[in-house]
């Protein structure tokens, strides 16, 4: 089971995940998440993934879907407080690892 979270501050869109991102998982991530960014042409995502407990094929799937909708508003996006579990899966989507929602801030520097 996946629980997110998500709020609207400063031109940002912080997306905190907390469970299992799996196949069942991912339709929070692709019908609530994505069609967000894209009818409001968000430019700015932080996921912070402090409480993801895992993620499977689907799931970085759903994450490198958000990346692209980011990217067609000419955008960034980071995720914050990876688990060196989730670290070694997510090497592949090549988005920026922050360590806090601070230093993601920063990193996609508005």
């Amino acid at each position: 089971m996946l629980k997110v979270d998500m709020e609207y501050e400063k031109g940002i869109l912080y997306v905190r995940l907390k469970g299992v991102l799996d196949r069942k998982a991912t339709y929070k991530i692709n019908n609530y998440i994505v069609p967000v960014v894209l009818k409001h042409k968000i430019k700015y995502l932080v996921f912070n993934l402090f409480e993801l407990k895992d993620i499977d094929e689907s799931g970085l799937d759903s994450l490198l879907n958000t990346k692209c909708a980011i990217r067609t508003n000419r955008g960034k996006i980071c995720l914050c407080e990876v688990s060196d579990d989730v670290r070694k899966k997510i090497k592949r989507l090549r988005i920026s690892v922050a360590s806090n929602e601070l230093a993601a801030n920063r990193l996609i520097n508005i």
